[in-house]
């Protein structure tokens, strides 16, 4: 069973940088795709990007491209968010996700690990 933690969520203002880390445990992630959620208050768990078990392939929502970047390290069983020009639209907390069905190029609907969160916060 893979566990995952996030990382470097904190309190930014509109237009600066964040880079978020998750790092997983357990078992390796190598073979897995991997991503990112967020749920703002009084909204559902919105998708925001996910990188394929490949890494070379990579899906963003339209809100965010240009100013999220998605990475991932195998040696270091971590997936990341860097996140710039920073709005206060961004504010969530942010949640990392793996699948638990390999070699697939997206995470799937329903079948992903998924870890606590990290709470960003963007003041405008």
């Amino acid at each position: 069973q893979v566990q995952l933690v996030e990382s470097g969520g904190g309190l930014v203002q509109a237009g600066d940088s964040l880079k978020l880390s998750c790092a997983a445990s357990g078992r390796t992630v190598r073979n897995y795709a991997m991503g990112w959620f967020r749920q703002a208050p009084g909204k559902e768990r919105e998708f925001v990007v996910d990188i394929g078990w490949r890494g070379g392939s990579t899906y963003y929502i339209d809100s965010v491209k240009g100013r999220f970047t998605i990475s991932r390290d195998n040696a270091k069983n971590a997936v990341f968010l860097q996140m710039s020009s920073l709005k206060p639209e961004d504010t969530a907390v942010y949640y990392c996700a793996v699948s638990r069905i390999p070699y697939t190029r997206r995470l799937l609907d329903d079948d992903n690990t998924w870890g606590q969160g990290t709470q960003v916060t963007v003041s405008s």
